[in-house]
C-alpha cells in the first residue's frame, strides 16, 4: 500500500529542519564564542610578554642610567641594597648583573616517578625540592653565614627561658592566590600538622616540643615551647606556612587528603598551575611563575619543570641534547665526560662534598609482622657490617668519589664522634659473630642455617633505576655467599619502595638519607618513632639512646649538647642499627647558559630561594 505525504508529516519535517538549523547556529555560536575566548587568551599573553618587556627594558635603561648618566655613589649603592631584606639581597645582587634576564626555564630531572608532592603526604627529597619554591616558612638560612633570617617574619624575639617565640609577619606576604598570610594561618598549620587524622607522623614528632602556636594579631604569632629545645627557633622558623583557606576543609575529609597526589598551594615564588591537579601519570612537575609574589625580587625563570627520566642513559642523552640543563652523574661517567670536549662547550662540572650531604645505608628489618626477625639480633648486624667491604665498594662502584661511613653525622662537623672509625672488613669476625648467634654450616652445602635448621637467606630491597644501586647489590651478594649468607636481589619501583618501608615489609633495605647543619636523631632513631607510620621503619629500640637523644635535645648550651650527640653515635656504631655504607661526592654537570652559580656553605646554590642564578637572553631557549 503506497504512504502519502501528509499535513501531519509536513509539520514534522519542518519541526525537525527547524531543529536542525538552531543545532548548526548553536554550534556556530559556541564556535565563534571559542574563537573569542581564544583571541582573548592570546591578547592576555600578549600583555603579559609586553609588561614583561616593559619591565626589562625599565630595568635595562635603569642600568644604563646608573653606568653611563649619572655615577652612583657607593653610599646609594649601600642604601639601595641596605632597603632589601637580607633574606632576598643574594638575589637582588645577581638582578643588578649587566647580563641579568628574568625570563626563560629551568629545566631537571628526576631519576624517579613521585608518588605525591602534597605537604607532608610526600615522602623524599625529590618532593621537598618543589615545594621549596612553592611553600614559604617565617626564617630562612644563609647559604653563606649560616646566620636565620627573616622571610614572611621581618622579626623575632626569643624569652629568656628559651620557651617562647614571638613573630612579627611581613604584612604585604600573600599566597599565590592572593589571600593574605596572617598570624592565623601560620597558627593552622601547626593544628593541622598535629591533627592526628592527617597522615604527618614524622612531622608530629619533629614538632611535639611545641605546646601551642597562638596569633596575638594579624601579623604576629607565638610559639610557645613545652621544654627547652636546641633548635627552636629553626623548628618554629622553617615550618612551611599553608593557607587555611585552601587546606581547612581537608580537615573534614582527613582521606582525601591523606590519599592526594597533588595539594599543592603556598606563598612562594612558584605555584602549580592548578594547585588541585597534580597526578604522577603526568610524568612531569612544572610550576610557573607566581605572578602575585609578594617579594622584593621576583624569580628569574618563568617556569620550573622536571623530567621524569628513569633511565640512567636516557637522562644523560637527554642532557647531551639541551633538553635537560643538570645532569647529576655516576662516578664512570663522571671521569669520561668532564673532559669531553663536546661537552665541555656545553657544560660546567661541580665535583664537591656536601656540606650537608648525607649517607646510604643498609637497614635491616628487626621486627616484620609483629615478629622479631634474625636481625634484631645485634650480633647478627654487626656481623653484617663486618662482612660488607665499603672500601671496595668506594673503588670499584664510585671510583673514589665517596667516602666510608661510620655514622649518621658528617664527619666534619662537630657533631661527630672522631673516636669512630668505620669498621673494616673482616669476614672471620663476621663468621665469629654468626657463629655466637647460632648460625653454622649444619649440613654441608655451604649455607648457613640457624639451630632450626632454616638457611640464612635475606631480600634486600633496592631502587630498581640506579644501575650503581644494583652494581652494588651484585657485588654484595657475591660477598655475603662466601660466608653462606644467601642475598636475593629485589629490584622495585620508588613508589611501592616508600609502601614496604611505610607498612616494614621487608627483610633488608638500601637507602640513604639527606643531611643537615646538625642532624636531630629522633625521628629516624628513637622508639617512639617506630609506631604510627614513623620513620623508624626497621623498628630499632634501645633505651639509653632513646634518653641520651631527650636530654641532646633539651641541651641549649652546644658545647654541653655535642658530646651527648657523640655519645649517641657511639651506640649506634656499637649496635648497627644500620650498615652505615657512604657519602658520596656530588658530580653534576650545569648548561654553562646558567649564571651566577656557585657553591656556599650549603652547597650549590642551584636550587637556593629566593632564586639567585639565572639566564641571560642571548642564551635563553624558552619563554618569550
Amino acid at each position: 500500500m503506497d504512504q502519502r505525504f501528509t499535513i501531519k508529516d509536513f509539520f514534522l519535517f519542518s519541526a525537525l529542519a527547524l531543529l536542525f538549523v538552531t543545532l548548526l547556529s548553536a554550534m556556530y555560536m559556541v564556535d565563534r564564542q571559542w574563537e573569542k575566548m581564544a583571541a582573548m587568551q592570546k591578547i592576555m599573553d600578549e600583555q603579559a610578554k609586553d609588561l614583561r618587556n616593559l619591565k626589562s627594558s625599565i630595568r635595562s635603561l635603569d642600568q644604563r642610567l646608573q653606568g653611563n648618566a649619572a655615577p652612583v655613589s657607593g653610599e646609594q649603592v649601600k642604601n639601595r641594597q641596605d632597603s632589601i631584606p637580607p633574606a632576598f639581597r643574594r638575589a637582588w645582587q645577581a638582578t643588578q648583573k649587566k647580563d641579568y634576564s628574568d625570563s626563560d626555564w629551568l629545566v631537571q630531572s628526576f631519576g624517579v616517578n613521585l608518588k605525591s608532592i602534597t605537604p607532608f603526604i610526600s615522602e623524599d627529597a625529590y618532593s621537598a625540592e618543589i615545594q621549596s619554591y612553592v611553600l614559604e616558612s617565617l626564617l630562612i638560612r644563609n647559604p653563606e653565614t649560616l646566620k636565620w633570617e627573616g622571610l614572611v617574619a621581618h622579626s623575632w624575639q626569643i624569652s629568656d627561658d628559651g620557651l617562647t617565640i614571638t613573630f612579627q609577619l611581613r604584612d604585604q606576604a600573600k599566597f599565590s592566590d592572593g589571600q593574605p598570610i596572617e598570624a592565623g594561618d601560620v597558627a593552622f598549620t601547626f593544628r593541622f600538622i598535629m591533627d592526628p587524622a592527617i597522615r604527618a607522623p614524622r612531622e608530629r614528632a619533629y614538632y611535639s616540643k611545641i605546646e601551642s602556636v597562638e596569633p596575638i594579631s594579624k601579623h604576629q604569632v607565638v610559639f610557645q615551647f613545652k621544654e627547652s629545645y636546641y633548635d627552636a627557633l629553626a623548628l618554629a622558623g622553617t615550618m612551611p606556612i599553608l593557607p587555611e583557606h585552601f587546606y581547612a576543609p581537608y580537615l573534614k575529609q582527613p582521606n582525601t587528603f591523606n590519599q592526594s597526589k597533588g595539594l599543592l598551594l603556598g606563598s612562594g615564588p612558584y605555584r602549580l598551575s592548578d594547585p588541585t591537579g597534580w597526578t604522577p601519570d603526568k610524568g612531569i612537575v612544572e610550576l610557573e611563575r607566581n605572578p602575585r609574589y609578594w617579594g622584593p625580587v621576583q624569580p628569574s625563570f618563568d617556569r620550573l619543570l622536571w623530567k621524569v627520566i628513569e633511565n640512567d642513559s636516557a637522562r644523560l642523552t637527554t642532557f647531551r641534547n639541551g633538553e635537560i640543563d643538570v645532569y647529576g652523574a655516576r662516578p664512570r661517567e663522571y671521569d669520561r665526560l668532564k673532559s669531553d670536549p663536546e661537552l665541555k662547550k656545553k657544560a660546567k662540572h661541580f665535583e664537591y662534598m656536601s656540606p650537608t650531604g648525607g649517607y646510604s645505608y643498609i637497614g635491616w628489618n628487626q621486627k616484620r609482622r609483629d615478629k622479631p626477625t634474625r636481625f634484631a639480633d645485634k650480633r647478627v648486624r654487626q656481623a653484617m657490617t663486618y662482612l660488607t667491604d665499603r672500601d671496595r665498594i668506594i673503588d670499584e662502584i664510585f671510583l673514589g668519589y665517596a667516602e666510608p661511613a661510620s655514622g649518621p653525622f658528617n664527619p666534619r662537623g662537630a657533631q661527630h664522634n672522631p673516636g669512630l672509625k668505620p669498621r673494616p672488613y673482616d669476614p672471620e669476625k663476621g663468621r665469629e659473630l654468626l657463629r655466637q648467634a647460632g648460625y653454622e654450616d649444619r649440613n654441608g652445602d655451604g649455607i648457613l642455617e640457624d639451630a632450626d635448621g632454616k638457611p640464612f637467606e635475606f631480600e634486600l630491597v633496592y631502587f630498581q633505576g640506579n644501575e650503581d644501586t644494583k652494581r652494588m647489590v651484585l657485588f654484595l651478594k657475591d660477598l655475603y655467599a662466601r660466608a653462606g649468607i644467601l642475598l636475593k636481589p629485589k629490584p622495585t619501583e620508588w613508589s611501592v619502595m616508600l609502601d614496604l618501608l611505610k607498612k616494614r615489609d621487608f627483610d633488608a633495605i638500601t637507602l640513604g638519607w639527606t643531611g643537615s647543619i646538625e642532624s636531630d636523631l629522633h625521628q629516624i632513631f628513637h622508639s617512639s618513632q617506630i609506631a604510627d607510620g614513623g620513620n623508624n621503619n626497621i623498628g630499632y629500640s634501645n633505651k639509653k639512646l632513646d634518653a641520651l637523644i631527650e636530654r641532646a635535645r633539651a641541651t641549649v648550651d652546644e658545647k654541653k649538647r655535642m658530646p651527648l650527640w657523640q655519645e649517641a653515635e657511639a651506640i649506634l656504631y656499637e649496635d648497627q642499627a644500620y650498615t652505615f655504607l657512604v657519602r658520596r661526592k656530588t658530580l653534576a654537570f650545569i648548561a654553562r647558559r646558567l649564571h651566577d652559580l656557585e657553591k656556599t656553605k650549603l652547597g650549590l646554590n642551584l636550587g637556593i630561594v629566593p632564586v639567585e642564578i639565572y639566564v641571560p637572553e642571548d642564551e635563553q631557549k624558552y619563554g618569550r
